[in-house]
C-alpha cells in the first residue's frame, strides 16, 4: 500500500492519514486546527501527539501544505 515509492508509515500514522482523508472537506485541504481536531476525535491524539503524526506525514510526502493549510497528497485519486 505504498503507491508512487513514498515512505511506508508506522500503523498510527496509517489510521491519521485515514481519518483525515475520510473528514477531508469538500475544498480538499484542512487548517491545521481542524487537523487536530480530527485527530483527537477519530484517534484520541492530543495536540503535541497530532502536530508530531501530521509531521510525519509531511516529511513523508503525504501532506503537503498551501497557505497555511494542509492537502493530501493523491489520496485516494479517483
Amino acid at each position: 500500500m505504498v503507491p508512487n515509492g513514498k515512505s511506508p508509515l508506522s500503523p498510527l500514522a496509517q489510521d491519521a492519514l485515514d481519518a483525515l482523508a475520510r473528514r477531508l472537506p469538500d475544498e480538499r485541504e484542512l487548517t491545521y486546527e481542524h487537523a487536530y481536531t480530527i485527530l483527537n476525535e477519530e484517534e484520541d491524539l492530543g495536540q503535541p501527539a497530532a502536530e508530531d503524526i501530521i509531521e510525519q506525514l509531511y516529511m513523508k510526502g503525504h501532506v503537503y501544505e498551501v497557505e497555511g493549510k494542509l492537502r493530501l497528497t493523491d489520496y485516494g485519486s479517483e
